[in-house]
């Protein structure tokens, strides 16, 4: 089987080389989704390969951040999903012989540049898109282990579904590639089917009354009206008094509902083009037990969210790793407060509004609002009837005594129209002392508290000229 993503081989090969050089390795990862999965990647690999290791997590790599990791008694650091943004830092204790530097990452670099750097943008492959951090962590893994490292595929697709890298519902690029494999070893499976989140784990009527991804009159956001639509078809859809999940529904099962509720769309007048997003690529993970939320990559990559949200990524890694049992529970239960906190955000920021201007919006959560879930909150505003669709949105959430933490979304048709917020955050926060980044349709940044409405001024400069 060819190595995927030809155009990474020579800089995966050599960081692979430097890997197995090492006396230990002190993994870096950062928090989210595709940081859990590229670190799981990366350890199993590190472990197979019988390299000492040890694993730290970082929700934000910064100056101090580095310092400490230079502190560790390890000769070389592993850094994934993160780094490339932060070569300067990293390079300057490279060259103080703190440690040698490896990264995997995929986000934009920094100008300095160091000997073992791993990152699709260096080849001209679309890291916002086409690779995640994890399917960066996978091609290392690939190099390390040969076909011993394929398995971990289906842990680089939850990465890529996490870091919301499919474009109209579906992997594209280079993460085809690495999908393909996972299919190929047995533990992923591709199919069109209901792209509808939750089709493991919910119920079927709630799997149609919160269905964000397409609004269905008469159906979305009404328990009521889901209930009479599922009981109007021919069919048995419960199972001893409780109702069936999707992943209980047999073939012919599933294309009654699908065929019911394209018609149902179409009749109530939802445009052609959303009546198609209601089917979609689906990626499954063939190993994990049906109904669970690791069944899904959706799914699993939202419980692994959830974990680095509320500063628990050792029971995301855990879950990454195959642990079961007691990590699983764990990471139940914080999706549970998780889901919490986010409808009581989404109903403050509805509740107080946000501030509309030129090109963007905004609101001030100050400290009624995690600063972790900001930028999930502002997403689903974003979504929402709440906010304006035709330009992109700014939270503000309090950090610390000193800090104020900044998350930025847009949409895809505002990038197709030039947005990037990578740059927007970067630019707008160094003008004020902070620090940002991140990618085109989604970035982040932490700047000084009280100089938020300078921020903001820098902001409507950049996307003045962005858009």
């Amino acid at each position: 089987m060819d190595a995927p993503v030809p155009e990474l081989q020579a800089r995966a090969a050599a960081c692979a080389d430097a890997l197995r050089d090492a006396d230990s390795v002190l993994l870096a990862s950062h928090i989210d989704a595709d940081g859990l999965t590229s670190a799981g990647i990366a350890a199993t690999a590190l472990e197979r390969a019988d390299i000492p290791h040890d694993v730290v997590f970082s929700k934000q790599l910064d100056d101090e951040e580095i310092a400490g990791l230079a502190a560790h008694d390890h000769d070389t650091v592993l850094f994934t999903d993160f780094g490339s943004g932060q070569l300067e830092a990293i390079t300057e204790h490279e060259r103080s012989g703190d440690f040698t530097p490896v990264i995997a990452d995929h986000h934009q670099p920094a100008d300095a540049d160091t000997q073992f750097h791993l990152n699709p943008l260096l080849e001209d492959v679309d890291g916002g898109k086409e690779l995640s951090g994890a399917g960066a962590a996978y091609v290392l893994a690939r190099a390390l282990l040969g076909e011993d490292a394929t398995d971990l595929a289906a842990l680089a697709v939850v990465g890529a579904v996490g870091d919301r890298q499919t474009v109209d519902g579906e992997l594209v690029g280079a993460n085809t590639q690495i999908a393909a494999e996972g299919v190929e070893a047995g533990v992923l499976d591709t199919a069109k089917d209901l792209a509808l989140y939750g089709t493991q784990t919910r119920p079927l009527p709630k799997l149609l009354e919160y269905a964000s991804e397409v609004y269905v009159p008469g159906i979305t956001n009404d328990e009521n009206g889901a209930v009479r639509f599922l009981d109007g078809l021919d069919l048995e859809l419960h199972d001893g008094g409780n109702w069936r999940t999707w992943a209980d529904l047999s073939h012919d099962e599933r294309q009654t509902v699908v065929s019911a509720l394209l018609k149902r769309a179409v009749r109530h007048g939802v445009s052609s083009e959303d009546v198609t997003k209601l089917v979609g690529q689906t990626y499954t993970l063939t190993a994990e037990e049906p109904g669970t939320e690791l069944r899904d990559a959706s799914e699993f990559s939202t419980l692994l969210n959830a974990t680095a949200r509320y500063e628990r990524a050792d029971v995301g890694l855990a879950v990454c790793l195959g642990e079961r049992g007691e990590p699983l529970e764990a990471a139940r239960e914080l999706l549970r407060e998780h889901r919490r906190n986010l409808s009581e955000g989404l109903s403050w920021v509805k509740r107080e509004g946000v501030t509309v201007e030129d090109d963007l919006q905004w609101f001030h959560a100050e400290d009624r609002i995690r600063e972790t879930i900001v930028g999930i909150v502002a997403g689903m505003a974003l979504g929402s009837d709440a906010t304006e669709s035709d330009r992109p949105i700014i939270g503000f959430g309090y950090k610390n005594d000193e800090e104020t933490k900044v998350s930025a979304r847009g949409t895809s048709r505002l990038v197709d129209q030039g947005l990037d917020l990578s740059e927007v955050m970067s630019e707008a926060s160094q003008a004020v002392g902070g620090d940002g980044g991140g990618h085109t349709v989604a970035a982040g940044a932490t700047v000084p508290r009280g100089r938020e409405q300078e921020f903001l001024d820098e902001v409507g400069d950049v996307l003045a000229d962005q858009l």
